[in-house]
């Protein structure tokens, strides 16, 4: 059985604080983007991981190689503190959003299509109904 990991990365988009699940499972990265009206507290995020995990919409998943090994606790501390600083996601959470990004682009398309479809057909259905009407008097 593989190891899960989790990850939140919580920044400043202009106008609102974002917040990027990143999920980990048997060498998938999966990736789900939350919108935060004002900055979070740590209480409101942890409040709002155990309310609303289980509804997050994450990504289809993205092949990512996941090492182990062991990492000084002051290397560690560093990176960690590096992490905080840096304002932007990792690429491959971006790569897994923008891949649920064009998946649900994609289903809004066929969607709208049939939907076209439809009331073309039943246009077309009126205006035959329409005709048959005018020449039922003769």
């Amino acid at each position: 059985m593989g190891e899960n990991v989790g990850k939140l990365s919580v920044f400043f988009e202009e106008p609102f604080w974002i917040g990027i699940f990143e999920k980990i499972e048997d060498g998938e990265l999966s990736a789900a983007k939350v919108t935060f009206d004002s900055e979070p507290k740590d209480y409101e995020i942890y409040d709002f991981v155990l309310k609303h995990y289980n509804n997050l919409q994450f990504s289809p998943a993205v092949e990512v190689t996941v090492t182990e090994k062991h990492v000084n606790p002051k290397r560690m501390q560093r990176e960690v503190r590096k992490q905080m600083s840096n304002t932007g996601i990792g690429t491959k959470s971006q790569q897994a959003l923008k891949l649920q990004h064009e998946q649900f682009k994609s289903e809004r398309k066929i969607r709208s299509r049939e939907q076209k479809l439809a009331e073309e057909q039943r246009l077309y259905e009126l205006k035959q109904q329409k005709r048959k009407e005018k020449h039922r008097g003769h």
